[in-house]
């Protein structure tokens, strides 16, 4: 008889969730906007209008899910889910070599790069966060070295630090912790999101169609 259970009794957490909020809320603006134009044209318009602004709907509004709504990074003690715009990417933390921010949050595993769209690196938010750390490493040489008797207010607990260089921080740990897990072995699998790509595509054909024979 088969057993289904898993080959550790370690105990897995809860997925955290990394997602962009400024996409989530452009997303939705975006969405709302293609909605109140779109349909305009498809209860005012004439001829072949109706039709354009369905295929023009079509098209944009998984584009738009696509690069705002879905981009989002799970991650476990045993393994990461990268979803990106058009794929979703698997991958165990044994299979995992490096997880960096540069100019992108990327992972590195078995050889392949694979982009975080879901942690935008901001180059301003970090420059920031440098010169906060440089203004308290100021601050802290200015003072004297001994404090007045009974002042005990405790000094930050570390340097102020960009948000995507916070996650990839987060990211790197779990990813060390957990890459001698048995439940974290195996090779990395990505799959292709059709569900977004076929009626993106779809809209697209319908599109050059309409506006060929209009």
């Amino acid at each position: 008889m088969s057993s289904q259970q898993q080959p550790t009794d370690e105990p897995v957490y809860d997925d955290r969730v990394y997602r962009s909020s400024m996409a989530v809320a452009s997303g939705v603006a975006l969405l709302a906007l293609i909605a109140w134009l779109c349909g305009d044209a498809v209860v005012r318009g004439s001829g072949n209008t109706p039709w354009i602004a369905l295929a023009i709907a079509l098209c944009a509004v998984p584009l738009t899910v696509a690069f705002t709504l879905r981009p989002a990074v799970f991650a476990n003690d045993d393994r990461m889910r990268v979803r990106n715009p058009f794929r979703v990417i698997e991958l165990p933390w044994a299979a995992v070599d490096a997880v960096r921010a540069g100019y992108s949050a990327e992972v590195l595993a078995e050889g392949s790069k694979y982009q975080l769209w879901s942690v935008p690196v901001s180059l301003r938010e970090r420059k920031k966060a440098s010169r906060g750390q440089l203004s308290r490493r100021g601050g802290l040489k200015g003072k004297g070295l001994s404090a007045p008797e009974g002042d005990t207010a405790a000094a930050p607990a570390g340097p102020p630090r960009a948000h995507a260089d916070q996650v990839v921080d987060e990211l790197r740990e779990l990813a060390e912790r957990g890459a001698s897990r048995a439940g974290a072995q195996g090779s990395v699998h990505v799959h292709w999101s059709y569900e977004i790509i076929v009626p993106a595509v779809a809209g697209a054909l319908l599109l050059i169609v309409l506006l060929a024979t209009s």
